[in-house]
């Protein structure tokens, strides 16, 4: 049973744009605060930004004022919008749903590019 679906990934020039988007089911999305994090080749996984089930945000310091996290709770969807993009945030990009302050539930990730 596949709960999160990422998509949007791509490849983008340095300086561009590009928006991932979460899919959910309503079992895993209804409620719940939800993150995105990232994993360039080798090296570890790391927190990008998460929203509350009310639209509160929070970002990693690299990519505030760049990346924008929203949810659309009509569409069981959490976007990140990724402007601005740079080469170090080449990495594949997952969306996880937080319980308590675990993350528990997890997609599968999508594989953003940035070319300098």
């Amino acid at each position: 049973q596949v709960l999160l679906v990422e998509s949007g990934g791509g490849f983008v020039q340095a300086g561009g744009s590009l928006r991932l988007s979460c899919a959910a089911s309503g079992r895993t999305y209804n409620g719940y605060t939800m993150g995105w994090f990232r994993q360039a080749p080798g090296k570890e996984r790391e927190f990008v930004g998460n929203i509350t089930w009310s639209g509160t945000t929070d970002y990693a310091d690299s990519v505030k004022g760049r990346f924008t996290i929203s949810r659309d709770n009509a569409k069981l969807t959490v976007y990140l919008q990724m402007n601005n993009l740079k080469p170090e945030d080449t990495a594949d990009y997952y969306c996880a749903r937080r319980s308590g302050f675990v993350y528990d539930y997890w997609g599968r990730g999508t594989q953003v590019s940035v070319s300098s």
